[in-house]
């Protein structure tokens, strides 16, 4: 089979554009090296599919050498006081992105941004204040995003201003589900559940702190992230972060393991001509039965890190469940903070956004069988 990347082509061809030649810490080239061995073994990548992952690759190096070298000009970076107050945490399509964007209007609280996370570090010659040139390269991205699998807008609302899962920060370590849902990457996914995500995590807290360093009006707040990505490392999270807490969104995997199947897909089929549809359901249950198992074996020893929210309740009482939410952290509700979030549930109703079509069928999975697979995570957190 012949070699479609190589770590040392793509790393010299990332000193070669930047000029810099220091990657820092190179624990990164064990999950880098997994990761592209995947590709070449696995993926299946079509012409356009080699295209965008060998850019994303050469993006990802790129940034590192430029992050290393932006904290060597600037040490103060380091003194940066980042705390994370909560991390929302589920399965994906769990109705964790809404609780995420209420959550977020928080006075006492910041977030990432979409456009920032696409683009953490300025561009050359950006200075502080005004709107950043980055928005705009963000939104341009997300145009061209879009009319490539315009079947996303369906699936998850994507705002280049809005905010945004932070697991985009840890795709400069190269530790990232993403890759799993958007490539057939079954070998490097089975690395990542198996490999200590800590040097990951201790980066995220470096990003965190360079943006709080570019944006001070942020210093004094707290951080609420989001991923579901989390499910694979709450360990590293706890030790990185060790105040922070567990915001944990719920609904049955009967409708969400369909759901993230047909996310998947759609985000599959730009990088391969072999999409087989009806694998890419039993690879998420599988995958998701392990992660949680794994979260409520985690949560009977530390059960007050851990705040729950049903998807159900969420979409019922949006603005009343973000307050029980806020009272759980310790959150000050006013009228700042529900003004705000009715103003985002009036610009983001459901029914703005194109339909969500698909079956449990079109993944190669049954109703029986999901409720058989979760039987232990649904009698746990949805029976009552």
């Amino acid at each position: 089979m012949a070699e479609v990347f190589s770590v040392e082509k793509l790393m010299a061809q990332a000193k070669a554009e930047t000029g810099l030649a220091d990657f820092g810490d190179p624990w990164f080239l064990a999950p880098l090296n997994a990761l592209v061995r995947s590709l070449n073994e696995e993926a299946d990548l079509s012409e356009m599919g080699t295209f965008i992952q060998g850019g994303s690759l050469l993006k990802s190096l790129s940034e590192r050498l430029r992050f290393i070298q932006l904290l060597k000009d600037h040490p103060e970076i380091a003194e940066e006081k980042v705390e994370v107050m909560a991390e929302i945490v589920g399965l994906p399509r769990t109705g964790s992105t809404m609780l995420h964007r209420l959550l977020a209007c928080s006075s006492e609280l910041t977030s990432t941004f979409s456009w920032e996370l696409l683009n953490p570090i300025p561009f050359p010659g950006e200075t502080p204040g005004g709107t950043s040139p980055r928005v705009e390269a963000a939104e341009q991205m997300t145009a061209i995003y879009l009319a490539t699998m315009p079947e996303i807008a369906a699936i998850h609302p994507i705002d280049p201003v809005g905010y945004e899962e932070d697991v985009l920060l840890l795709d400069r370590s190269f530790i990232s589900t993403g890759y799993a849902t958007m490539l057939k990457v079954p070998g490097y996914d089975a690395f990542l559940l198996d490999f200590d995500q800590t040097p990951a995590y201790r980066e995220l807290k470096t990003w965190l702190k360079l943006l709080q360093w570019q944006a001070p009006e942020r210093r004094g707040k707290k951080w609420l992230l989001k991923s579901p990505h989390h499910l694979t490392a709450l360990p590293a999270l706890f030790a990185v972060f060790p105040e922070c807490r567990v915001v944990m969104t719920h609904r049955t995997p009967v409708q969400t393991v369909p759901s993230y199947a047909s996310m998947a897909a759609a985000l599959t089929k730009p990088n391969t001509d072999r999409l087989d549809t009806k694998a890419i359901g039993p690879f998420w249950v599988k995958r998701f039965r392990r992660s949680l198992a794994e979260v409520i074996a985690l949560r009977e020893k530390h059960p007050a890190r851990f705040i729950d929210a049903r998807y159900e309740d969420v979409q019922r009482d949006p603005v009343g469940e973000a307050r029980r939410v806020y009272a759980a952290l310790g959150l000050a509700f006013g009228e700042t903070e529900q003004a705000a979030m009715r103003e985002w549930l009036d610009q983001n109703a459901r029914d703005r956004h194109p339909a969500h079509h698909y079956t449990a069928e079109d993944f190669g999975l049954t109703k029986p069988g999901l409720e058989a697979d979760f039987a232990f995570y649904i009698d746990t957190f949805l029976k009552n």
